[in-house]
């Protein structure tokens, strides 16, 4: 199934949207873990584990959650595939792999909030800067892959080559 050049270009703008809007946001959100972590205000501090939780409920949980939808969308609308290609298998499955390591933060960033907002001193809180910087590596290095789209079909897609008929040539 491909879709019309017109819903195609809708839905990989939709695409590149949500994919970039994660980036950007886990970007922002990193800036604040690293105030949570290294300020010595204690307002700061607290201030920083209630935005961190606000940006990855309301902004980064979405925006991932959508970008591998309208990404699935996007690839068995054209001909690449799902499964046809390594670098759409690749880039799929680090999208699912950052998201699901993204949902179950998400309940470590909810307490570290709600810690940083009834504790005294929540200078001693942990941060989530490990995921936070690996998250950010991994949305960057599927970026370079949807760039330079390395070459290689998967088995199945070497099948559904075989599969497909071939021009007759011209003469």
């Amino acid at each position: 199934m491909t879709m019309r050049p017109s819903v195609r270009s809708a839905v990989l703008v939709a695409h590149v949207t949500t994919s970039v809007g994660w980036l950007g946001a886990v970007a922002a959100y990193v800036a604040v873990d690293l105030t949570a972590v290294t300020s010595h205000d204690v307002q700061t501090v607290r201030s920083a584990y209630v935005a961190m939780d606000v940006i990855v409920r309301r902004v980064i949980v979405p925006l991932a959650v959508a970008s591998v939808i309208i990404g699935v969308v996007n690839a068995l609308g054209t001909p690449w595939g799902l499964f046809r290609h390594y670098w759409v298998l690749l880039k799929l499955l680090l999208t699912l792999f950052a998201t699901t390591i993204l949902l179950l933060e998400t309940q470590t960033i909810s307490s570290l909030a709600s810690t940083a907002g009834s504790t005294s001193d929540p200078r001693a809180l942990p941060g989530s800067l490990v995921h936070s910087i690996g998250g950010l590596v991994v949305l960057v290095l599927i970026t370079i892959i949807s760039v330079y789209k390395p070459r290689g079909l998967t088995r199945y897609g070497w099948r559904q080559q075989r599969r497909q008929p071939r021009p007759a040539p011209v003469r």
